[in-house]
């Protein structure tokens, strides 16, 4: 017998009827975003072990942090021990240190002078800095300050990133920080940066009565580089060691590895083609190298900033991580560069080390190899042989391994079912399960279902995978728009088979279908696939992602005029793209701080997959919105920053350039003082601007009083 549907006056929860007769709740306004509990509900987190015997949880009931025993599941209060407990940190200027009792010791005074990016030794007796442009440390226990190089200026800085080292060599998270301490504190590596050749680029700020420039030293393709030194300083002092290399060449450092016993560093070094890696062991004390390894690949090579050779503790191997066979694998070498073999093989991808048993010869590491968009925990040994999948069922697993590498924390779930925990040894047997994140009332609920599939390229190649989120009750009856979120720059793929919340289950309350999709150069195919877009970026990209949408629109469900793509930054790209180049097939889109020509995007990211300007002019060309303005039709909102100093403004305004020329209609969104990403206050009028494009154009109807 069916029950009665109904509306709750007061509260936004819809009643459906079912065949079944129970009675289902639609998610409302709250909970659709993530901002209520509803299909899912808040566990204990795991974060790590206290040692190899005991895993630490945090209790979301008492907000307390323990140990838990792994054979008994008896648990107790966690303590941190003293020396995981020291923190440096940096207030008002200056550098301060605070031990796990609580006590807090200031070490420098120059409220006047900024230091930055205080690092603490191994042994945690000195702190490494930079101030000024300038390397030094401080002693912990006296406060007396080292300084290390004294020619810091405004274009040269030691210790300290240029920009461009920043954001694609070493990356964001280092914060610029261009240092790293030797295993046993007596020795900092550090990068020194010449930028007096390199352009400076202008950001103009609008606020107060005239404004002012930001200016940064940026290489765009083609440009001069910065010139740099790899210098290595002792603690004591004295002159600094360089590593023979000559700075007026031509070419890129990427993040140098310290021996296990500190005796020599290792230096990655690349040719500004990006086509040729070699390493070479640096002798700390006369700075003479040694050439221990040579890459060369036919398109390019990452110059990776972890993970690029790991050092083993017996001071004979080394682990490498290339993908110079078209897929990502380890090998072993001996320290003086011979191959002594492959670790891994085959065509899928590792990922990560996750743990290294030097006495009984066996790794254990991330890989997507039962499926693109799924990892798993392996274990296998030095030889290459006894490889063994740890993880288990058709999830994806985010793995936490124990110091002794006896047992292993995994976090699972796939795109049906919400994350769980569970316990395993390291023969992959479940000691026990942790918590589940299902909602006990989750049957109760209707929402829309999200689906993991593929769809064959045009050309019969690969199988592209993509996410299709339907919207809540879901009749193949009716039609319904698409919104398509993209980001699709090289290696960098969005989908996987993971349980994806319910931010996007709004949307499919109101009849919107929600589709995440990756192209053939998206990593889910190896590095043979990434190369697809050497000297040719938006080619490839346009063309899969053209074959997903051209599919969606020969459902009989999918409304033919009201697909619309989104993205961000290379998504926005995508975006401007396929509004362009692509507007038979797409009709609405939204990009956020888009490239808009590669001739505008930095040296080092951009020469990597188009070589410069000079040797690729027509690769240049073709990978341009611009050349492709005068295609530009349906409607196409773009939102940029104007103080990006990543994707400059310039690219939008160029585009918006051609577009006005030919007097079409566009809708332009500028945000004062907001970087690449948005501010907060600018990102809920983004949040609520989107909601009406939405509406506006895909819904035909007005935007609910929730977004005003």
């Amino acid at each position: 017998m069916n029950t009665v549907s109904r509306v709750l006056l007061g509260a936004s929860i819809v009643f459906f009827v079912h065949e079944t007769g129970v009675a289902q709740k639609k998610l409302d306004f709250a909970q659709s975003w993530g901002q209520k509990q509803s299909l899912t509900v808040r566990t204990n987190q795991y974060p790590g072990w206290a040692d190899g015997t005991a895993y630490l949880e945090n209790d979301v009931n008492d907000g307390h942090l323990y140990q838990v025993n792994v054979k008994s599941g008896k648990r107790s209060i966690y303590t941190i021990p003293a020396k995981d407990g020291t923190v440096v940190y940096i207030d008002s200027n200056d550098i301060f240190l605070k031990s796990s009792d609580g006590a807090v010791k200031k070490l420098t005074n120059s409220p006047d002078i900024a230091e930055q990016n205080p690092t603490l030794s191994p042994d945690g007796k000195y702190v490494a800095f930079t101030r000024k442009s300038n390397l030094y440390s401080v002693d912990v226990a006296s406060g007396e300050e080292m300084q290390y190089t004294h020619d810091g200026t405004d274009v040269i800085y030691n210790g300290w990133s240029s920009w461009v080292y920043y954001e694609e060599i070493l990356g964001r998270p280092t914060k610029y920080k261009a240092f790293w301490w030797s295993p046993d504190s007596r020795k900092i590596a550090f990068m020194r940066f010449d930028d007096t050749k390199v352009p400076m680029f202008p950001i103009y700020s609008s606020k107060g009565q005239h404004g002012y420039l930001e200016e940064t030293r940026y290489p765009k393709a083609g440009d001069p580089n910065p010139e740099v030194k790899v210098g290595i300083v002792h603690l004591e002092g004295g002159n600094v060691t360089w590593a023979d290399f000559n700075e007026k060449d031509d070419q890129y450092f990427g993040q140098p590895y310290w021996a296990f016993d500190s005796k020599n560093v290792m230096v990655q070094w690349m040719n500004r083609d990006q086509n040729n890696l070699k390493f070479y062991q640096v002798d700390p004390n006369s700075g003479s190298k040694k050439e221990i390894y040579d890459e060369r690949q036919a398109s390019w090579i990452n110059l990776d900033h972890d993970e690029r050779i790991t050092y083993l503790a017996d001071n004979k191997y080394y682990i490498l991580k290339s993908d110079k066979t078209g897929w990502a694998h380890y090998y072993l070498y001996k320290l003086d560069g011979t191959l002594v073999n492959p670790i891994t093989s085959g065509e899928w991808q590792v990922t990560e080390l996750k743990r290294i048993d030097e006495k009984n010869k066996v790794i254990y590491f991330t890989a997507r190899k039962e499926n693109s968009a799924r990892f798993d925990l392996y274990r296998v040994d030095y030889s290459g042989k006894n490889l063994k999948r740890l993880t288990f069922g058709e999830y994806s697993h985010d793995v936490n391994v124990s110091p002794d590498g006896k047992y292993f924390i995994t976090k699972y779930s796939n795109v049906s079912t919400p994350d769980r925990f569970a316990l395993l040894d390291n023969q992959g047997k479940v000691v026990r399960q942790l918590a589940d994140s299902k909602a006990a009332d989750f049957a109760s609920y209707t929402y829309g279902k999200t689906e993991y599939l593929h769809l064959k390229s045009d050309d019969g190649l690969f199988d592209l995978p993509l996410t299709i989120t339907y919207p809540t009750n879901f009749d193949k009856s009716k039609v319904y728009p698409v919104v398509f979120s993209i980001y699709g720059g090289p290696d960098a793929g969005t989908v996987k088979d993971t349980w994806k919340g319910t931010a996007n289950q709004y949307w499919a309350n109101e009849g919107i279908i929600q589709v995440s999709a990756d192209h053939r150069a998206s990593g889910h195919f190896g590095k043979q696939g990434v190369a697809y877009m050497h000297r040719n970026l938006g080619h490839w990209e346009i063309i899969d992602y053209s074959t997903i949408v051209k599919w969606l629109k020969s459902q009989p469900w999918v409304a033919k005029n009201k697909v619309l793509i989104t993205g961000h930054s290379y998504g926005g790209y995508m975006t401007c793209l396929a509004m362009t180049k692509a507007a038979d097939v797409f009709d609405f889109g939204i990009a956020g701080a888009p490239v808009t020509s590669w001739g505008l995007y930095d040296s080092h990211y951009t020469e990597r997959w188009m070589d410069t300007p000079q040797d690729n002019p027509e690769g240049y060309k073709t990978g341009s919105v611009l050349t492709y303005a005068n295609h530009y039709k349906g409607v196409l909102r773009i939102m940029h920053g104007d103080m990006d100093d990543n994707v400059h403004l310039q690219n939008t305004i160029q585009l918006v350039d051609k577009l006005t020329d030919r007097n079409v209609p566009f809708e332009l969104m500028i945000y004062p003082g907001s970087r690449h990403g948005f501010d907060r206050s600018k990102s809920k009028y983004d949040f609520n601007e989107r909601a009406r494009f939405y509406y506006q154009y895909l819904l035909e109807k007005p935007l609910p009083k929730e977004f005003k």
